[in-house]
């Protein structure tokens, strides 16, 4: 996917009482853009500004260098599938596909004979005939990405797609959801929560904080190298503000050796799995190790995460037996350390 001309610019300016939305965003033709952020960021207000649905308080929406926000919303080249899909509960699968193109002037064969296609394309033929009511919920969802599809679009918007799924289905409709927008050549722009969802189906990731854009970049751009402690704990990283001094960094006291020489503010980051905890103060170098507080302590898939406070928060994720063998519980004080080579700094 990726290249072409530009296909959507957008400045998006929503607002409310006690909340302003202000963002750009840019997607090229046959490119995935995902907006991620928390509940409350400003995601789904600026999909559906797009749409249409949400009235503009300022700002521009091109698509294929048409003017899409003095458009009327029924004549935008969108497709949109929102999170409960909102089939048609009266409709069989085929009429509920076909009603996009019925809407735009189509005969009943011809808006039929689109949507036999569009069945058959998410492999949902046998199923034509079948209510909503009668369809599993990867099979409504990809009824509503066929209608969605059906009219054609140059922007397909893509409100929490997986959000109703169990985790099992969610797996497989996902894959099959990659396919589909994969093989279309208009912008894709995905709303979701889900980190996963965004890093297996985007090419380009759009974070929203507060209404605003805090970080853009590629999904491995941005899971490298976070920008805000809510990014950091998407891809499951401890992130710090400090000061770069050649390939040492300050951080609220505490002295890293880092990979990189750097100046000035930066980011440092690692992983959890690369803090290791010691009951007493190991022997070495004092970068990169620090006093701290057990202040609670969880189940992590195999392993445990140890949430340690004092001079810098940071999670570290260690296993059961060496909990054991340590004796950690809360309250507990402990010497944390990590690795110079498994510590990264960037330009802050």
């Amino acid at each position: 996917m990726g290249g072409g001309p530009v296909t959507l610019h957008a400045r998006l300016i929503v607002e409310r009482p006690r909340f302003r939305l202000d963002i750009e965003l840019t997607v090229a033709a046959g490119q995935v853009l995902a907006l991620l952020g928390p509940n409350g960021a400003g995601k789904t207000t600026a999909l559906r500004a797009m749409a249409g649905l949400t009235p503009l308080t300022d700002g521009r929406i091109y698509l294929d260098g048409r003017p899409l926000h003095t458009m009327p919303v029924e004549e935008r080249p969108i497709g949109v599938v929102f999170q409960d899909y909102l089939l048609f509960p009266h409709l069989s699968a085929l009429d509920n596909v076909a009603f996009g193109p019925r809407c735009q002037g189509a005969a009943k064969v011809a808006a039929r004979r689109t949507a036999s296609e569009w069945l058959e394309r998410v492999g949902l033929t046998e199923h034509a005939a079948a209510r909503p009511r009668q369809l599993s919920g990867g099979q409504a969802q990809r009824v509503a990405l066929a209608r969605a599809l059906a009219v054609h679009p140059r922007l397909l918007l893509l409100d929490e797609p997986l959000a109703a799924l169990d985790a099992h289905t969610r797996l497989s409709v996902r894959s099959q959801l990659r396919r589909h927008l994969a093989d279309f050549d208009g912008a894709t722009v995905l709303v979701t929560h889900d980190p996963l969802e965004a890093m297996v189906l985007a090419d380009r990731l759009v974070v929203i904080e507060d209404g605003a854009v805090a970080q853009e970049g590629t999904p491995g751009q941005v899971a490298r190298r976070p920008r805000t402690d809510y990014v950091a704990r998407l891809v499951g990283l401890n992130l710090y503000r400090g000061t770069a001094d050649g390939a040492g960094v300050t951080v609220d006291g505490v002295e890293f050796s880092v990979a990189e020489h750097l100046r000035g503010q930066v980011f440092v980051a690692f992983p959890p799995s690369a803090v290791a905890l010691y009951r007493t103060r190991p022997d070495g170098t004092p970068r990169n190790l620090w006093r701290a507080r057990i202040e609670g302590m969880e189940r992590y898939g195999d392993n445990v995460r140890v949430h340690l406070g004092g001079p810098i928060a940071a999670g570290a994720d260690i296993t059961p037996a060496a909990v054991a063998d340590l004796g950690l519980s809360p309250g507990q004080e402990v010497w944390a350390g990590v690795k110079a080579t498994e510590t990264h700094a960037y330009p802050a």
